[in-house]
């Protein structure tokens, strides 16, 4: 899929919504029609518009915008412990709170690596 631009986002909509009628496309989108014939026709959307026409599109916003995100995507940790009659629940609750720190510990020397 080519990069997509905000400059290009009618034209994008256009080709997306192909031999449809610009009414039957406006309502799946959730905005109106003349709203619609303006955005193919090169004008900027309002922020609400936008979202909605790229959420229609299934484009991420913040690549059309062309903002990298903020923070990468990081694997989250999930914490699981076999039921043992013989762990007691404030040393689970330790070992969870020790694995959380590491994964942030982690997350944290990812980003001032860069």
């Amino acid at each position: 899929m080519a990069k997509i631009s905000l400059q290009s986002l009618g034209r994008r909509a256009a080709e997306q919504r192909g031999e449809r009628g610009i009414r039957e496309a406006a309502s799946e989108i959730g905005i109106s029609a003349a709203t619609l014939s303006r955005i193919e026709r090169g004008y900027l959307p309002d922020l609400k518009t936008f979202s909605r026409i790229c959420k229609w599109l299934g484009l991420d916003p913040g690549e059309v915008l062309g903002i990298k995100q903020a923070t990468p995507e990081l694997p989250q940790a999930a914490v699981h412990f076999r039921k043992d009659r013989e762990l007691a629940p404030t040393t689970a609750h330790a070992l969870a709170q020790l694995i959380i720190a590491a994964q942030r510990a982690l997350a944290h020397a990812e980003r001032t690596k860069k």
